[in-house]
């Protein structure tokens, strides 16, 4: 899948979005419909529909992307704790299909989830 998703006009500075991380393998900005007081999406530059897409190529870039969410977390000052979450396919609860990882903290989040 190549299609052209919203994550990657946020990629190309297309149209804008509350950056709070940026390198060279992926960006990071806060959610426009938070589910949390922090809710912040980390997506890889490389345009990976979703984590069942994912190939062995892509092992570095995935461990860099959970590095940076916990770099993420720790600036943000979630020391009580967070939520990681990747939703996959249309079950999983995906709805833009450009691989992304859910930070969410800021409040005690409930289990399940949904």
């Amino acid at each position: 899948m190549s299609e052209d998703t919203i994550f990657g006009k946020i990629i190309r500075k297309e149209i804008p979005a509350d950056i709070v991380y940026e390198d060279d393998l992926c960006l990071a900005f806060r959610d426009i419909t938070p589910q949390a007081p922090t809710h912040i999406l980390v997506i890889p530059k490389k345009p990976i529909p979703k984590l069942a897409a994912a190939t062995s190529d892509d092992k570095q870039l995935l461990g860099h992307m959970l590095l940076t969410v916990k770099e993420i977390a720790e600036k943000e000052g979630l020391s009580n704790g967070y939520r990681v979450v990747i939703n996959t396919d249309q079950d999983g609860g995906q709805t833009v299909f450009h691989l992304h990882i859910h930070l969410l903290g800021g409040r005690s989040l409930t289990w399940p989830p949904g």
